[in-house]
């Protein structure tokens, strides 16, 4: 017997002798039958001074029907008691806060100067291989995403669907959002995203490997919103920024993190973006509730399985035996 089975009704056990209490207390149930007609009835009865009596057969059983029946009646009561595997307890993830990636696609995204696997692949490339590894161990946030270029677009909704997510971060490419780095509008419109949620704990991550190319909402300012909201931004910049072609503007993106309270990375290579994922697991734990659940596997339905099989075997034992006994009566007849 397993040890983590369970009865979950065990008081159902004590039915157990009901039927014998039942056959010892209740009279046996009679059938009545046709009587015979003789003739002289009543002289016969005058002449032995006996007086007719009502009576009716009393079916007995024979012993394999009381097998039958007290196995059913078992197997019944073992179905009701509610039998059940009792898993050891887990802790139930909590869903503790927002975590909302804000990832830039402008042309510059297309440079491909990072290497995975020796081969040269594409910047943007690079950081889906290794984004997709970070939001898959991310159970228990829910999740948001944004691209930005030239114009910020929300691509997928704050939701604990991280597999819809990834999903998301795959089918996007670069040129999709224009080919200018819009940090401020991005910023604003995650913020925009947070204010129509509930939960209060709130953290964007923001990835360029380019200078703001705005006028209209400034990154600082933008960032100041943030922080009047509460919100976390941890920034990453793509790339190096003493490198050829490089624009990236790491001291706004020092300044944004430093002024929400959150940190600031330099992700030169797939190798130190997917250190840097640890990092912000470290700063940014999974929670777990403190309560806990055990999971159940019911299995009432192999013992009641079982009693309906059982039964239907005993009716067809009983119909055959009725018709064999008629088929023999009708050749002794002939």
């Amino acid at each position: 017997m397993p040890d983590n089975l369970e009865i979950a009704y065990l008081w159902v056990l004590w039915l157990m002798p009901l039927p014998l209490l039942v056959y010892f207390l209740l009279p046996p149930f009679r059938l009545r039958s046709a009587s015979l007609l003789l003739p002289n009835f009543k002289k016969i009865q005058e002449y032995t001074g006996e007086k007719p009596r009502r009576s009716a057969l009393i079916r007995k059983r024979n012993f394999f029907q009381w097998v039958g029946l007290c196995l059913i009646w078992i197997l019944t009561l073992a179905a009701m008691s509610s039998p059940q595997l009792v898993e050891e307890p887990k802790l139930k993830i909590k869903t503790s806060r927002n975590f909302l990636i804000v990832a830039d696609i402008s042309f510059s995204m297309a440079e491909t100067d990072w290497m995975i696997d020796g081969k040269r692949v594409r910047r943007w490339d690079a950081v889906k291989d290794v984004m997709h590894d970070f939001i898959e161990q991310r159970e228990g946030d829910r999740m948001g995403l944004i691209f930005f270029g030239s114009n910020a677009y929300i691509q997928a909704p704050f939701t604990p669907d991280l597999k819809t997510v990834d999903q998301l971060l795959e089918e996007a490419d670069v040129g999709m959002a224009g080919q200018l780095t819009h940090i401020g509008k991005a910023i604003v419109k995650g913020i925009d995203m947070f204010e129509k949620d509930t939960i209060k704990t709130k953290v964007m991550l923001v990835l360029t490997d380019g200078v703001d190319a705005g006028t209209e909402i400034l990154p600082l300012d933008a960032a100041a919103l943030a922080k009047n909201d509460s919100i976390k931004i941890y920034t990453i910049g793509i790339g190096d920024p003493n490198g050829r072609g490089s624009d990236l503007d790491e001291r706004t993106l020092q300044e944004i993190s430093d002024m929400t309270q959150a940190s600031y990375f330099r992700a030169m290579d797939a190798d130190r973006l997917n250190e840097i994922y640890e990092e912000l697991d470290a700063l940014e734990p999974i929670e777990y509730e403190k309560e806990e659940y055990q999971p159940v596997t019911l299995l009432y339905y192999y013992p009641l399985g079982a009693a309906l099989l059982l039964t239907l075997f005993m009716i067809f034992i009983q119909v055959l035996y009725s018709a064999l006994k008629r088929i023999r009566q009708n050749f002794e007849d002939d």
